[in-house]
């Protein structure tokens, strides 16, 4: 798995952790406005211009987020990431470390 793989999978992660928690659901695993979320991750990951050499998003110089969507990344971010460690241990400590 390369490095845009496995932080999409990390971003899925934190996004559905914060879903869970924040909004009701009928069925559905994510809210409409947490899936616009993560579909706006993909794509800002997909058009990373460093590609597979790139960092975590925290470390990178280059903000590709626009604004309203980095607030709600980082409310999600803020909310899971002290979290991560016990859900989702692997993902959360090769996250950290690279």
């Amino acid at each position: 798995m390369n490095r845009i793989e496995r932080e999409k999978l990390v971003v899925r992660q934190m996004i559905a952790i914060y879903c869970q928690k924040h909004h009701a659901h009928n069925d559905k695993i994510l809210c409409d406005d947490c899936l616009d979320l993560l579909n706006y991750a993909y794509k800002r990951l997909d058009h990373c211009p460093k590609g597979d050499g790139k960092s975590s998003c925290r470390k990178c110089e280059i903000h590709c987020y626009s604004p309203a969507y980095r607030d709600k990344i980082r409310a999600v971010m803020k909310y899971v990431g002290p979290r991560m460690i016990f859900i989702h241990p692997w993902s959360a400590i090769r996250h950290l470390i690279t």
